[in-house]
């Protein structure tokens, strides 16, 4: 047999650990706020939107959950929601591959991305990096603050569409301040409810989190409120827009069931996370067509 046939179940293991740490099922949900943020900001159809949309695919999502699935390889073993849809557990022969190919990768995209936009666009495309890379970096770990991993959290799906916005120069008016705090307000509920089915792992493991701080229960009714809020937020942005706001609806529907679960029932909110995963899907597809709507003049 060859050395080239030989390596050939090597590199194939080597893409599909790729592809598998940056959570294909979530590429959407940092490459659409982007794209639909810009071209609603009247960007068009240029090389910007081309170029940011293919980033927001893969290249940031393997940088983004590529450094967490390197650095939080003990605990992954450990979890077993690790595996399917909510991540792999990445083999400790892959991480320098990971880590490499996620920067590397990211790299070309970035400096065009620099080159194509202003000071300000530049500005906020740093903040975004820096919140991806800061979440699980070592040292730095914003994802065991409490609170602040849900507002890092948020900005990794909030960076995108702001980046999009002052990308294509948009002026920050009401209707789009608005959009982007619901937004943002979602991002924290969102990951406030799925940090509690790890509430009893995490305590095990001495790692913190908004959910260890408020317990099982308290994160989920935060995460109702801030649904809520985000919901309320988007009355400000005049119609049709607010009717987004009722995209927060489903959400709430989901996660009321757990409103009082015990800590020592944690994992249960499992059903409602993996129910969310899928409802981005739908919430996605329905905010799509409400964007086609006012793009026709409402």
């Amino acid at each position: 047999m060859s050395t080239t046939a030989r390596n050939r179940p090597a590199v194939a293991e080597g893409i599909r650990q790729l592809l598998g740490s940056s959570r294909p099922i979530s590429w959407v949900n940092t490459a659409y706020p982007f794209a639909a943020a810009y071209l609603m900001a009247g960007g068009g159809i240029t090389a910007g939107l081309v170029i940011g949309t293919l980033f927001f695919l893969f290249p940031y999502n393997l940088l983004m959950y590529g450094i967490n699935d390197v650095f939080d390889h003990e605990s992954d073993l450990r979890n077993p929601r690790k595996g399917g849809v909510e991540g792999i557990v990445l083999a400790a022969r892959w991480h320098r591959l990971i880590l490499w190919s996620a920067v590397l990768l990211a790299l070309p995209f970035v400096v065009a991305l620099l080159a194509a936009g202003t000071v300000l666009s530049g500005a906020v495309l740093a903040v975004v990096l820096a919140a991806v890379v800061g979440y699980s970096a070592p040292r730095i770990r914003l994802k065991e603050r409490p609170l602040l991993d849900s507002m890092t959290s948020s900005t990794h799906f909030v960076g995108p569409a702001v980046f999009g916005l002052a990308l294509a120069g948009a002026p920050p008016s009401l209707p789009v301040v608005a959009s982007m705090i619901a937004f943002f307000l979602w991002g924290m509920a969102s990951q406030a409810f799925g940090a509690v089915q790890d509430v009893t792992a995490d305590r095990q493991a001495g790692i913190g989190s908004i959910a260890t701080a408020l317990g099982a229960r308290g994160a989920v009714r935060t995460a109702i409120v801030l649904y809520a809020a985000a919901g309320l937020v988007m009355v400000l942005a005049g119609w049709p827009g607010a009717l987004a706001g009722l995209l927060t609806v489903p959400y709430l529907l989901s996660i009321w069931p757990f409103r009082a679960l015990p800590d020592e029932c944690c994992e249960e909110a499992n059903r409602g996370w993996r129910r969310f995963l899928w409802l981005n899907q739908v919430t996605g597809f329905l905010l799509t067509l409400l964007l086609i709507w006012i793009a026709l003049g409402g």
